[in-house]
């Protein structure tokens, strides 16, 4: 018997720790008991789970079969934690089983999943007396001695070993977050977190009024109004999402999504050449289409439907779709913010200054110049506008401002006609004609007026929207700590989403509801305030600010270039933030490359042909309005007029087209599942999964009780 064998010791020697060579010993893996070892093997067969990085990229076997000296005992640098690679190799990567991507070691705000690493068997394979580690060897013994020999530190990931069934994905923590989702700070903190959530999102409650109530024929009072009915009805929907939606902090409100088609129905040949009411003919249009797609938005959510449809909507078909919103707008951008340079393109440099160039600065602990990026710049461009104005800069001889340029001017004003309405801070009578106090109500210009063509148009355009809150439940909750919401949660906000855009319908804003994701996801990865409570807090004071008129007036006073300059920004970040939906995925992957780069050209290409073909009206449209006008002068003509004009719409539409493309291709062209982003995007709920992990995203108990009738409320 070995002297040195513990048997021969004192008993209290045995309790403590026997002092042994360095590096020790690397005894064998002994796999878990409680798990069958085949059900991350059988897992794999069914989702094709494949453990490489990407398409370009194979981690399986790193071999050392030149002459090379001795390792340490077990092959691996205790000293370090890393296993020993030949000189010149690159480091080894850690994969994620689930997501398929690299993992530094010591990388901040990412957390093991216990439950979800793949289990390693550590054998000694260097003739019997425990020399080097091998994790499941590439070679088996009797094809080594076919070779006559056996390799030494043979190192191989085993994706098959034992493990419980990784079937969620993991949770992506966000570094410093100040408040949870189920946090109450004191209201020191929620009133000013809560109120800068919306002071970020100006650009689509404020600026889509003073772009669509222009071109309907509005005047300045009624731009006002259509402002603070956009307060209202974003602060309420807020509010109903906190409770009864997906339940992350997430504002509602006006959407580009909405917009565009909108255009497409404020330009259509039987308003263009209207003159008398031409405003609310418009509105009561919108309202009867915006409450028919909000309908229907609001089956897909609450019947279900939209679990079965989440299995065919993955992050290779949010991309493209949500960039494709942001592009449609290219036309409109810059054609209006230049057409009063001297203040859009100080406004555009100092809003990415602040967001690039100042974005680490921190006042009192507060990223001030990158979460009020938008505000402080329009702030400041807009007194710097008052003074240009004050100083006479746009003074013309003989022309006054406040003349509309569609009326008969002199020939010597009409060159400035454009200048003076787009640059002027005076030259909007909203403030001296709205009241100070003025409550929004439903069908304030009328009743809706309901038509086949443009309630299909909202149709899709609901659809599209239901795609695009997808990505912004998915990136929200990685912000706020939580795992991705279940197939029931997704629905749940989206019918809550058609029950917003249909008040949206009968307050009249003239545009749906949706979650709002460029500002809010960016806010959020800012001031890792996560609290659900702070944005009920900012909602309650959007409401109280909805019933001051002059609130309203203030805002439709902001000059069009100005909003045009912010927009420009705004819609690149739309862009930015849909193709950063394709980290799910495996970008290096040729088939997404493919499928991405071809949906954003043909998503610009095929609208640009529907749109080349000229109105047929002897008004001829602006030059930036001339895309939204093929619904009516499009090439189809297949004998029913509401058909063509809906179809003519609809494929002259980037985000429609881009939705249509990425949609077919990416259920046709076999790809893996971990190659497509299925692992994240459309998880269903494990048996295994915590509870506690998806407690936050329950309804209340007194709220739930009314929900019994929807099959998704659940989780």
């Amino acid at each position: 018997m070995d002297p040195g064998s513990s048997s021969n010791l004192p008993d209290e020697t045995k309790t403590r720790p026997r002092p042994g060579p360095w590096p020790p010993r690397i005894e064998p893996f002994v796999p878990r008991t409680d798990h069958n070892p085949n059900e991350l093997k059988s897992w794999a067969k069914r989702t094709g789970f494949n453990p490489n990085f990407s398409g370009e990229t194979t981690i399986s076997v790193i071999s050392e079969r030149e002459a090379e000296p001795e390792p340490p005992a077990g092959g691996l640098d205790l000293e370090k934690g890393t296993e020993r690679r030949r000189p010149g190799s690159p480091p080894k990567a850690e994969i994620e089983p689930m997501l398929g991507r690299r993992r530094n070691n010591g990388m901040e705000g990412r957390e093991k999943q216990d439950d979800v690493n793949a289990s390693v068997n550590v054998n000694r394979n260097r003739n019997g007396n425990g020399g080097g580690a091998a994790i499941a060897p590439a070679a088996s013994d009797e094809d080594s001695k076919k070779d006559g020999r056996k390799f030494d530190d043979e190192v191989e990931i085993n994706m098959f070993s034992e493990s419980p069934e990784p079937e969620n994905p993991p949770v992506y923590r966000s570094p410093g977050l100040k408040s949870s989702l189920t946090d109450k700070p004191g209201y020191a903190s929620l009133i000013p977190y809560g109120v800068q959530h919306y002071l970020s999102l100006a650009g689509s409650l404020v600026f889509i009024p003073l772009i669509m109530v222009p071109a309907m024929g509005g005047t300045d009072e009624e731009t006002a109004n259509v402002i603070s009915t956009m307060l209202l009805v974003s602060g309420i929907t807020t509010i109903m999402h906190s409770f009864f939606g997906t339940r992350l902090p997430l504002v509602q409100g006006s959407s580009f999504v909405y917009l565009a088609p909108a255009l497409v129905v404020i330009n259509s040949e039987e308003f263009r050449n209207l003159s008398e009411n031409k405003f609310r003919h418009i509105m009561r249009e919108l309202q009867g289409a915006i409450i028919i797609g909000s309908v229907f938005q609001t089956i897909l959510g609450y019947s279900g439907l939209m679990s079965l449809f989440l299995r065919l909507i993955n992050p290779v078909v949010v991309a493209p779709t949500v960039a494709a919103v942001g592009l449609a707008f290219f036309s409109y951008g810059f054609s209006q913010a230049g057409s009063c340079a001297e203040i859009s393109l100080p406004l555009i440099l100092l809003i990415l200054i602040f967001t690039l160039y100042l974005r680490r600065i921190s006042i009192f602990g507060h990223h001030i110049f990158l979460v009020y990026a938008v505000p402080l710049s329009v702030a400041i461009v807009w007194a710097y506008a008052f003074f240009l104005t004050a100083g006479g800069a746009y003074n013309y001889k003989g022309c006054n401002s406040n003349v509309p340029s569609s009326n008969i001017l002199l020939d010597s004003c009409k060159r400035h006609a454009d200048t003076m309405r787009h640059c002027r801070t005076d030259a909007s009578n909203a403030w001296r004609t709205a009241a100070w106090v003025r409550v929004p109500y439903p069908f304030q210009w009328g009743v809706p007026t309901f038509h086949f063509k443009t309630s299909i148009i909202m149709i899709i355009a609901s659809i599209v929207a239901s795609v695009d809150s997808v990505g912004t439940y998915h990136a929200s909750s990685l912000l706020v700590n939580l795992r991705p919401p279940t197939p029931g949660v997704v629905s749940r906000g989206i019918g809550l989403e058609g029950f917003s855009s249909i008040l949206a319908g009968l307050w009249s804003t003239g545009i749906g509801s949706t979650t709002l994701k460029t500002e809010n996801v960016h806010t959020l990865g800012i001031t890792k305030m996560g609290s659900r409570k702070a944005l009920v807090v900012g909602a309650a004071f959007l409401i109280l600010f909805s019933f001051v008129g002059k609130v309203g007036a203030l805002l439709a006073s902001i000059p069009l270039a100005l909003a045009a300059a912010v927009l420009c920004f705004t819609w690149g970040l739309i862009v930015a933030l849909g193709l950063s939906t394709l980290q799910y995925t495996q970008t290096a992957s040729s088939r997404n490359i493919i499928i991405v780069g071809f949906t954003l050209f043909i998503s610009l290409s095929i609208p640009a042909y529907f749109q080349q073909y000229q109105p047929n009206s002897s008004l001829i449209l602006p030059s930036y309005f001339l895309p939204y006008g093929a619904a009516s002068d499009g090439p189809i003509h297949i004998g029913n007029s509401g058909l063509n004009y809906a179809l003519n719409a609809l494929l002259s539409l980037n985000m429609v087209v881009a939705l249509l493309v990425s949609f077919l291709l990416d259920n046709t062209v076999p790809g893996g599942k971990q190659e497509r982003g299925v692992y994240i995007w459309s998880n269903p709920r494990s048996p295994d999964m915590d509870p506690s992990s998806l407690e936050p995203y329950l309804l209340p108990k007194k709220i739930s009780c009314f929900f019994g009738w929807a099959k998704c409320v659940g989780l």
